[in-house]
This record gives C-alpha cells, structure tokens and sequence, in this order.
C-alpha cells in the first residue's frame, strides 16, 4: 500500500513539474505587463467600464496569443539560451519540454487565441493578435534578434500590441488614442529592456547576440535610453490631449515620467548594472502606474475616445 501511494505522489509530482515547464515556456511574467495594457485601452475605447465577459475573454485570448508566441521565441532561441546563464533553466535547455512538444503547443495555443477571438469578440482583434505572434516570431526572433542592434527596438511592435488588440475588441476598429498607447509602449520598451541587457551584457556576448550594450559601450546604451524615454513623455502627454484625459492622468504621466526620466540620468552619471537594475525596476513601476492612471481617469472622470 506504501509503495503504491509513493508512485501515485511520484506521478503526481511529474505531472505537476510538465504541467509547471509548460508554464513556464509562455513567460508569463512578461504575460502580466501585456495585460496591463490591454484593460485600460478597453476602458478607454467605451468611455467607461466594458462588459465584464469581453473583458475576460480578451484577456484570456491575449493571455494565449502572448504565451504562443513566448513558446514559439524559446523554441527558436533554444540554442543560445543554453549559452547563457540566465535561460539555462529553461524547459527547452533543462530536457523538461522536448522541443516537438513545446513546437506543437504553441501552435495548439495560438489557434485557440484565434478562435476565441473570431468566436466571442471580433475578426480584427483576432487579426492583431495573430499578427502580433507572426511580427514577434519571424521579425524578431528568427531575422532581428541575431543580426541587429536595432533588434528590440523594432522587436518591441508585438509587445505594444495589445493597446491595440484591447481597443479593437471594444469597437471593431481602431483609432489615434490606441495608436498613441501603442506608441507608449513601443518606445519605452528599448529603455526598459536595454536596462536589463546592460547587466546580462556578458551573456548575450557568449550567445553573439549584438544587443545594443554588447556592441556599444553601457554609457552609450544609457544615452539612448534617455532619448526614448523623453519620446515616452512626450507620448504620454499627446494620449492626455488626445483623449481628454483630466489631471489625474496628466499628474501621474508627468511625475512617473520625470522620476523614470531622472532614473536614466542616474544611468548616464554611473553607467553600471546597479543603476541599470534601477531603471528595469522602476520602467516596470512605470507603465503599470501610466496604465492604472488611465483607467482610473476614465472611469472615473469619464474621456473622449
């Protein structure tokens, strides 16, 4: 009776590791600040609080695109992950995930993204979110990410797209104000990853992959980031404009946006991993409070869309 109960916690234990690695190939860490953005652009495109099932569904549609095309970058990335020290847990790289099953997975969730799309919300947000997974797939990971120092920069289209996707599942078509929160994300991805690169420089080194601190000196990188960041700014302050946002939202782009902008001067003074790791963090603080803000402000003062 011992030895059966031991096997039943064995088999349990394997299937909640699998279970756990298959998980783990959708990144969902990155997952969650997609999300982020894609609520309050919903908010946004009514003017006030959506349905609560087309919430949900875009959600858990954008939760399944974002986690096919995550699964699809590690497949493709699998060779060079296990040349860094960073992604050498990975499924792929660990044996946890073979490589056909992580393949088929994804396309298993990318299809079921699409339908639940075309199903219960509409034909363009299926488009974009499909899109989104092509775009990051074949122009990031398999073209820019191994041959061009701009390859995050372009890259980051597929990661600003749900700004995109949340406000086409509310109105079936798009406009300037989700154009703009795009654009938002769009520029403060390279800041925000280049960060994270500066202190896994070495890495992306051992992997030949030209990530801009790799190729140019860190005090280099970090000008650049200032640059975007003011671009961030700026793009933050057009959305208020635009969409009539009230001084709730403004406050908070102006403050977060300073304080991220005076994070990237701290780059610029001691261009080190430390004070990169600052700019990470707070980048992350950053979007979540812009995106919060929005939402709050609609909702509660109400804006033009």
């Amino acid at each position: 009776m011992e030895h059966s109960t031991t096997t039943i916690e064995k088999t349990d234990r394997g299937v909640a590791a699998t279970a756990a690695a298959f998980v783990m190939l959708t990144k969902p860490r990155i997952i969650e600040l997609l999300l982020i953005t894609t609520v309050p652009s919903m908010i946004v495109a009514k003017g006030g609080m959506p349905d609560l099932w087309l919430v949900v569904v875009t959600v858990v549609g954008g939760t399944l695109a974002a986690g096919g095309a995550n699964t699809f970058n590690m497949f493709i990335d699998r060779d060079i992950d296990q040349l860094m020290k960073r992604t050498q847990g990975r499924p792929l790289v660990t044996g946890a995930v073979s490589p056909r099953a992580a393949l088929l997975f994804g396309f298993a969730l990318e299809i079921a993204a699409f339908v639940l799309f075309v199903t219960w919300v509409n034909l363009l947000s299926a488009l974009l979110a499909v899109g989104a997974c092509l775009f990051y797939v074949f122009v990031y990971s398999l073209w820019l990410k191994r041959t061009s120092k701009q390859n995050i920069v372009i890259g980051g289209a597929a990661g600003a797209a749900p700004a995109l996707i949340g406000w086409a599942a509310v109105t079936g078509s798009l406009a300037l104000s989700p154009v703009l929160l795009f654009a938002i994300i769009f520029f403060w991805t390279p800041p925000h990853f280049w960060a994270l690169a500066i202190k896994y420089a070495d890495d992306y080194e051992a992997a030949s992959v030209p990530m801009l601190p790799v190729v140019v000196s860190t005090r280099g990188t970090a000008i650049q980031m200032f640059g975007y960041s003011i671009v961030v700014i700026a793009f933050s302050l057009w959305f208020h404009l635009e969409a009539e946002t009230s001084f709730l939202y403004l406050a908070v782009a102006l403050v977060f946006g300073l304080l991220f902008l005076w994070r990237t001067i701290g780059l610029l003074r001691r261009p080190d991993a430390v004070q990169a790791m600052k700019v990470f963090t707070f980048s992350i603080v950053y979007l979540g409070a812009l995106f919060i803000a929005i939402a709050i402000d609609v909702l509660a003062f109400g804006a033009v869309s």
